[in-house]
């Protein structure tokens, strides 16, 4: 009873974090990245007009893809992308969506997203509906993206499981860990001059380090105190915004790519297409995902967890070091975290808020496959990395994201112990 609580709180908590996160823009502006299969595609024209057909401005993508046209006012713009400028080898997906009807809303920057194909695969209205061969192609690719994702999502879903499971802690800085790692492995790539696979190695062993560190001075210092759990949960709300700002303060505001493996030329694997680095990043998840399932199972120090997890006191009693093990999951957490974050940062560009960002579907994963169990956050996330890229054949792109908190909503009415939980006794 006390664990569904927490969790319902979390839920809770959760929504007003995230509807209470702060707007960075200083004015009105339609922006956005184009990429094509995770690329940038540059020197493309932007135009935007007002609702009365007047011209607002224009703008041409750079390097790396991203525009920008601020407008004067809150209001509806017509955005428009030029066909005519984009490279031979690439076109529209969807041909009747080269002009966009978009609201801006009063002192924020608002995204614009065009959907790019290769040259010979794009479709539009009624001709994508009945071109069935070019239908289930799209169903193809954005299944393989989904578990693309899925895979990015289990790597910080596990570490935030494990956590919960030994603690009951709902971690909501979490989030903040991907951001570190991927901020370290930038650093040491592009400031140093590392490159990137010994960057993310030594990312990797900083954010375990991060990770160790956290629990060592400061949540195992509230637990020894007696701080009860939902104040736990409330406090890593403040660690969260407060890592945000240190990371905004020596970031910057704007997102960066790491040097090496920017602009890959994409293959095709049957109907689907993707850079290299998508291909071996998705082993390499897969590969960290199932070593450190099978060491909760196989090792010594696995067993000693599921102990913990399962109940500390008699863990205690039978002369397991409870703070030990939870350091240990704490170290392996931030650790696989930090993966997570690099493995993300490969995929889209660093920014200071890409971990808060993907912080409702790494939460949406653990809900769905169960909280506490790390298995249950590898299933959930997955169906959570499908669901959404797979919704895109239905909904806008702006609204993919939405079926996360639909899946939250779901699986808290009819199964909350997710797919892989197991039921509690009440009373």
């Amino acid at each position: 009873m006390r664990r569904a609580v927490i969790a319902f709180t979390a839920f809770l908590g959760g929504l007003v974090f995230l509807l209470s996160s702060p707007a960075w823009a200083d004015g009105e502006a339609l922006k956005g990245t184009l990429q094509n299969q995770g690329q940038p595609v540059n020197g493309v024209k932007i135009s935007v007009a007002g609702e009365d057909g007047k011209p607002v401005g224009d703008a041409t993508t750079g390097a790396d893809g991203k525009w920008e046209v601020p407008v004067p006012k809150a209001g509806r713009y017509k955005v428009t992308l030029d066909q005519s400028t984009l490279p031979k080898d690439i076109g529209l997906k969807f041909q009747n969506r080269a002009t966009l009807d978009v609201q801006v809303y009063e002192g924020s920057e608002r995204n614009v997203l065009f959907a790019l194909a290769p040259a010979g695969k794009q479709g539009g209205g009624a001709a994508q509906a009945s071109d069935s061969s070019s239908f289930w192609d799209r169903v193809a690719q954005l299944t393989f993206e989904g578990f693309n994702l899925g895979l990015i999502i289990a790597l910080a879903a596990m570490g935030l499981s494990l956590v919960f499971g030994t603690t009951g802690l709902t971690n909501f800085a979490h989030g903040e860990l991907l951001t570190f790692g991927a901020m370290c492995a930038y650093f040491f790539n592009v400031v140093v001059g590392i490159p990137l696979i010994w960057a993310a190695v030594i990312s990797v062993v900083i954010g375990g380090v991060f990770g160790y560190t956290q629990d060592r001075f400061f949540w195992g210092v509230l637990r020894k105190r007696g701080s009860s759990l939902v104040a736990m949960m409330i406090i890593s709300i403040g660690l969260a915004l407060f890592l945000r700002y240190v990371f905004l303060f020596f970031f910057g505001g704007e997102g960066a790519p790491y040097a090496d493996y920017n602009a890959q030329p994409g293959i095709q694997v049957g109907p689907i297409s993707a850079a290299p680095k998508n291909f071996i990043a998705m082993g390499i998840e897969l590969a960290v995902l199932v070593i450190v399932g099978l060491a909760l199972l196989k090792t010594r120090l696995g067993k000693a967890a599921r102990a913990v997890a399962d109940n500390p006191a008699l863990a205690a009693s039978s002369g397991i070091n409870v703070d030990g093990v939870i350091r240990i999951i704490w170290t392996v957490g931030g650790a696989v975290a930090s993966l997570a974050g690099v493995m993300l940062g490969l995929s889209q560009n660093v920014s200071f808020q890409m971990g808060f960002q993907i912080l409702l579907l790494v939460f949406a994963g653990v809900t769905l496959g169960g909280l506490g169990t790390a298995f249950g956050a590898l299933v959930g996330s997955i169906v959570v990395g499908l669901f959404i890229q797979l919704s895109t054949v239905v909904v806008p792109t702006e609204l993919k994201t939405v079926g996360a908190l639909l899946v939250l909503i779901l699986v808290m009415l009819f199964r909350p112990q997710g797919i892989l939980g197991r039921r509690e006794r009440i009373g």
